[in-house]
């Protein structure tokens, strides 16, 4: 049983699974991992000083000649940055996060770049579609990371309802069942996170790894909720300081004082007490380190004896 989709064909590879453009993490060497493996990588542009992007997306085609993507965090200060380095090199497929992609969209299509903006509701698909996006990513509020208010379960086959291009569903999906599911709801194709962080080429820090490896159902948490930009990260002592925080109705500026660098220190310094370790609630299904191309191949073949034994 082969798995071809609609999202195949659009983007030129061999399994219908996306990985997520996580801020830190998502860099050249992941990337080729996942596309050489049959996936789409992702470099995630996010902050990032735009001559190290600029490097990065050189060096991923030294690494594979498979497609692979950028994610353009859209209220990022270097976004503008990132959207010309996009055009320069000539990026395959461009994935947006955080804000409104119609510039994005104008400018890289007329050059054959493949524009999905992640999107997390109905509302927001259907607006993303009218401006030209190729696809949409539907994540659900399981995702690490920024999160919305709906779970993937409800999202996604809501989405597929509204909208003509393809759907990726993203939130809760790190094994064959979740890629089961998400076809099931009605998507193309998976958009798949904190999985890949604990793929062997991920460079993230390996306690950033070993606190997912030793994750549960319950380690993660949701912060930030007061600034209207809430995220899903492990519990430690950053998310407690941000519960004392809302408990005391502190201010926009005191949330954004004790968040800002908090990420690169869990990711790259590997402090995952006061760094924030950004990870999905399917944390607690990631038990162990494997090469991305394996991670895939796994996830596929447990797919097709899942949907085999649902035939029989």
């Amino acid at each position: 049983m082969r798995f071809s989709t609609k999202l195949n064909e659009l983007l030129r590879i061999d399994y219908p699974i996306l990985q997520g453009g996580m801020a830190w993490v998502a860099d050249a060497q992941l990337a080729a991992a996942v596309s050489n493996g049959g996936g789409l990588g992702i470099i995630a542009a996010a902050n990032v000083p735009p001559e190290i992007l600029d490097q990065e997306l050189a060096k991923v085609r030294t690494l594979t000649d498979k497609p692979f993507g950028l994610n353009i965090m859209l209220l990022s200060p270097t976004a503008e940055d990132a959207l010309l380095l996009a055009e320069r090199h000539k990026v395959p497929v461009v994935t947006t996060g955080a804000g409104a992609p119609g510039k994005i969209i104008d400018r890289l299509k007329p050059l054959g770049t493949v524009v999905i903006p992640v999107i997390a509701s109905v509302a927001h698909a259907k607006r993303v579609v009218k401006q030209g996006a190729d696809a949409v990513v539907a994540e659900g509020l399981e995702s690490g990371g920024h999160i919305g208010e709906t779970s993937t379960m409800s999202l996604v086959p809501q989405v597929v309802d509204a909208v003509s291009v393809p759907v990726i569903a993203a939130g809760g999906i790190a094994d064959g069942r979740g890629i089961v599911a998400a076809l099931a709801l009605g998507a193309e194709g998976v958009q798949v996170g904190t999985r890949f962080v604990c793929a062997a080429e991920c460079t993230a820090h390996r306690n950033y790894k070993e606190m997912i490896l030793k994750a549960g159902d319950r380690s993660t948490t949701v912060t930030g909720r007061p600034t209207g930009h809430p995220v899903r990260c492990l519990k430690n002592k950053l998310s407690q300081a941000f519960e004392e925080l809302e408990r005391a109705s502190a201010s926009l500026e005191e949330f954004e004082r004790l968040g800002a660098g908090r990420l690169r220190k869990a990711v790259v310094e590997g402090d995952v007490e006061w760094g924030s370790v950004m990870a999905g609630q399917i944390a607690g299904l990631v038990k162990d380190v494997k090469p991305a191309g394996q991670i895939i191949e796994e996830m596929f073949e447990q797919a097709r004896e899942i949907l085999g034994r649902l035939a029989r």
